[in-house]
């Protein structure tokens, strides 16, 4: 019977410093299995489970009747869009339903995924003439936005909205729910990182 000889590489696989090598690699990476990969890593690979929010933040997201919103450019700065809109914290996560023709959700067609935002009630942003820059001194965090098409979420966020703005929801919630439904309207998470 015939036998294949060992390769220079493949010999080398099997030297006592390569072996020593491959155990000691081996211990590595059963350490970072148990031990969760660092958050850098999970956070490249798109895993935002770490990913934490300040408590005066936390507190202010239960409270606040409103979040500004600055989609992120590919290069990391802000685009020139903000805007103040209605929201719910669930899951971990500011949630909304917007028009599919805003910035918001346009911005996430074209593959611009993150976003920047800050918490509290600081007014309008834009104004007659120049605009209202209060907002820059909220509580702030940046964020993975993801569609969703989840009818249950959206059931979650229209009983939220209607505990948190009882006066003006009444009015826009047929829109809310039969855009939801159409695909006039999107249905945006900002998750932090």
């Amino acid at each position: 019977m015939w036998t294949r000889k060992p390769t220079a590489l493949e010999s080398d696989f099997t030297t006592p410093a390569s072996l020593e090598r491959r155990r000691f690699l081996g211990s590595a990476g059963l350490l970072v299995v148990a031990l969760g990969l660092p958050v850098w890593a999970r956070r490249a690979a798109g895993d935002t489970s770490e990913a934490t929010v300040s408590s005066e933040t936390l507190t202010l997201l239960e409270k606040s009747g409103f979040v500004y919103v600055c989609p992120l450019a590919r290069d990391g700065g802000e685009s020139t869009c903000h805007g103040e809109v209605w929201f719910a914290w669930l899951d971990d996560a500011v949630v909304l339903n917007t028009s599919s023709t805003t910035w918001k959700a346009r911005s996430l067609v074209a593959g611009r995924d993150r976003a920047r935002l800050w918490v509290g009630d600081h007014g309008t942003w834009k104004r007659p003439v120049g605009s209202n820059e209060a907002f820059r001194a909220a509580p702030s965090f940046d964020a993975v936005v993801t569609k969703s098409n989840d009818a249950a979420l959206l059931e979650r966020l229209m009983k939220r909205f209607g505990e948190k703005y009882p006066d003006e929801f009444p009015k826009w919630e047929e829109r809310m729910r039969k855009g939801f439904a159409s695909g006039e309207r999107a249905l945006l998470r900002y998750t932090p990182v």
